[in-house]
């Protein structure tokens, strides 16, 4: 019973970090260096991170500036740069590649906090999902009679509480990332 409750908690750990990553890669308006990570540069035939071939920085607080290691993989990363969803054009002088972002506006802001809140509820779903599949080995554990009915109450109120819990922090992330996105 024990075991259950505790692999149900470690995937709602899971759900909820995962809901963090997406939202660090979420474009607020600032320059983030987390917004780089999903796009992939073709080196010499490999799909590689940005990350692993150039240094990545914030030179102003709506400028990323990359400068990569190798000189020959700066056209590499512009043109990963342009083809990926990110939606901004770099500039580059052949050694550095400065990215601008755009002040938002209203509406994009607007559109931004709509997703967030998708990504958000499909994180308190995965939450659920977890609690009632953990519910369901519970009741079977119940009627293979390896738990009593008491035992069983007392885990889905555990369940419940647990489920409340990140469900709760799922919440807190967003109105966080919210504020961050309506204030810029």
């Amino acid at each position: 019973m024990k075991q259950v409750l505790e692999h149900a908690e470690e995937k709602m750990k899971k759900s909820v970090h995962v809901l963090t990553e997406e939202y660090t890669a979420v474009r607020a308006g600032r320059a983030n260096p987390a917004v780089l990570d999903k796009i992939m540069v073709d080196y010499y035939g490999a799909p590689t991170a940005i990350n692993q071939l150039a240094a990545v920085s914030v030179a102003e607080a709506r400028v990323l500036v990359i400068q990569p290691w190798d000189a020959g993989s700066c056209s590499a990363i512009e043109k990963a740069l342009q083809t990926s969803e990110l939606g901004i054009n770099p500039q580059s002088d052949g050694k550095v590649i400065r990215l601008i972002f755009p002040q938002l506006t209203e509406e994009r802001r607007k559109e931004l906090v709509k997703e967030i809140s998708k990504m958000e509820e499909g994180c308190k779903v995965a939450i659920r999902s977890i609690r009632r599949d953990a519910i369901d080995k519970l009741k079977a554990m119940k009627k293979n009679s390896e738990i009593t009915e008491d035992d069983l109450k007392d885990a889905e109120e555990d369940m419940q509480r647990l489920t409340d819990k990140y469900c709760k922090e799922a919440e807190q992330l967003f109105a966080k990332k919210e504020k961050e996105i309506m204030e810029i």
